[in-house]
């Protein structure tokens, strides 16, 4: 069976993808980076898709950190921006993190209830590829978008993670897909530094999460994924038990479901 990656954006398109299709969701500046740094630290994050969501979510979490954004300003009644510098400086010990952006969690909780959903950004986007490969044959990496555009660093992510699964023998799923890869495949992480995301935290004052994703680039060698509500580490052994429980159905032997 031929093995397919496709890019796409915004929250709305996970339905297209919700069965059959490994899912990567992809927010770089912030909500996949925040995420991935506190489950780096061995911290709990939680992603949420709204302020009602994260309150209630505190009723059910003790001594749980609020961190998390609407418009890029931090949410009214929460103690943190969705920041990943201030995550990773954050004494998180005990503490789980309830996480809200504006795009990016909204993606992830799109998502929940899929096959599986990763999560990438420039921390870790070397790495998921090689924990894709072999494990699945449909992949959907899907940026979070931001005021009703595909932003420039999340489709850098996304192509450098098709870009390696091309190499490894998956084919690009349709046309929107062939052109983010041309446009994007040779550019480097700088270039993210001139887009729109940048420019705002820039104009914005939070130049401390620009410089901290700009970075960390591949320092992360390890696929997050969602396990219930909570963003985890990829555990291969417990994804291989997972796995055959299921009758083998993402195992690389070929047993794949269809696109």
């Amino acid at each position: 069976m031929q093995r397919q990656v496709i890019i796409d954006c915004f929250p709305e398109s996970v339905r297209k993808y919700r069965r059959g299709y490994a899912i990567v969701a992809v927010d770089v500046i912030r909500a996949t980076t925040s995420a991935v740094t506190v489950a780096a630290r061995g911290g709990r994050c939680i992603p949420v898709a709204s302020v009602d969501a994260a309150l209630r979510m505190r009723q059910r979490l003790r001594n749980a950190l609020l961190a998390g954004e609407i418009g890029g300003e931090t949410a009214p009644g929460f103690e943190i921006n969705n920041s990943p510098a201030q995550l990773d400086a954050h004494d998180l010990r005990d503490r789980p993190v309830i996480l809200l952006s504006s795009s990016g969690t909204r993606l992830i909780c799109e998502a929940k209830g899929s096959d599986i959903v990763h999560l990438a950004c420039f921390r870790n986007y070397a790495w998921v590829a090689r924990y894709l490969e072999g494990w699945h044959s449909c992949v959907a990496v899907i940026g979070a978008g931001s005021r009703g555009e595909f932003r420039e660093e999340d489709q850098m992510c996304c192509t450098w993670i098709a870009r390696d699964l091309l190499e490894t023998g998956y084919e690009p799923g349709d046309l929107q897909t062939i052109d983010i890869i041309k446009r994007w495949r040779r550019t480097g992480p700088e270039a993210a530094r001139n887009g729109k995301s940048a420019d705002y935290l820039r104009r914005s004052g939070q130049m401390e999460d620009l410089e901290f994703i700009m970075s960390h680039i591949n320092d992360l060698r390890s696929a997050y994924v969602m396990q219930g509500d909570e963003v985890v580490e990829w555990n291969e052994a417990e994804a291989a038990a997972t796995f055959q429980g299921n009758n083998g159905t993402y195992r690389s032997s070929g047993a794949f479901p269809r696109c």
